[in-house]
């Protein structure tokens, strides 16, 4: 990047940073100068090699942060391999998707323990170490499926959606230790994450994106490079930085009418 971020030589603990958008963002951590950990449920050695090879302490950590332990872990975990820690990005997520007359309670409670608990769970320990030194800059990942409702995402949306009031109360109890707390909100982004579509699925939703294509990973890093950086970003804390190529403004369905009564017959 041409701007200068101050970010060099800090340490960062990125969950869901092996692939997709955590990955992107621990690569372009990595080629500031920063440290880092990547967690999630899978082991990543590939992308651990990469970051590496940036000529950065980089390590990976295996964890499931639907687990209040295993959260917990993670954190102390990731500051002893760094030797501290100066930021966290929570990336992970995952869907399991049911229209609301099928609901299951596994499928919900797997939902929010997932994309919000495991959340808030590291938001708090890596908050804790903030306070201490003073200093720290968080960083959530939301989803433009707050602005936009699809169906079969009434767990999903919600836990997205909490996101943000989880974002706002941090960025106001931790202001006053100078800890920065942010929310980047991606739209359509070409990742794993997305369920198989067909060509023609994937186009026709496309043409509801003003921009009419999804986004690569590399493009959410700068704005997240940006919100963590505290010499481009110092005075911008409980923020919402959408990067969507306009997603939220349209609401996307791939099927037809006969298709979404079918959801709840």
């Amino acid at each position: 990047m041409s701007l200068e971020t101050g970010l060099a030589g800090k340490r960062a603990l990125i969950t869901g940073g092996g692939s997709g958008i955590g990955r992107a963002i621990a690569l372009e951590l990595a080629r500031q100068g920063v440290g880092v950990v990547i967690a999630g449920r899978r082991p990543q050695p590939e992308t651990v090699a990469e970051l590496a090879a940036l000529g950065v302490t980089a390590r990976g950590l295996t964890v499931d942060v639907s687990q209040e332990s295993q959260v917990v872990t993670m954190v102390d975990d990731a500051a002893a391999y760094l030797g501290g820690l100066d930021l966290y990005v929570n990336v992970a997520a995952g869907a399991w998707h049911e229209p609301l007359t099928h609901l299951t309670t596994d499928a919900w409670m797997q939902t929010l323990a997932t994309n919000l608990s495991g959340c808030v769970w590291g938001c708090r320990e890596a908050a804790r170490r903030f306070v201490a030194q003073g200093s720290g800059s968080i960083l959530v990942i939301g989803s433009t499926a707050t602005v936009s409702a699809q169906p079969r995402e009434t767990a999903y949306r919600a836990s997205k959606a909490a996101l943000k009031a989880h974002v706002e109360v941090a960025a106001v109890e931790l202001a006053p230790f100078g800890i920065r707390v942010n929310l980047l909100t991606p739209g359509a982004t070409d990742t794993a994450f997305v369920p198989p579509s067909s060509a023609a699925q994937r186009e026709r939703a496309m043409r509801e994106v003003p921009l009419r294509r999804e986004a690569q990973p590399d493009e959410l890093a700068p704005a997240a490079i940006f919100l963590l950086s505290d010499r481009l970003a110092g005075y911008i804390t409980g923020a919402d930085l959408i990067v969507d190529g306009g997603l939220r403004l349209r609401p996307i369905f791939h099927g037809s009418d006969d298709e979404l009564r079918g959801l709840s017959r």
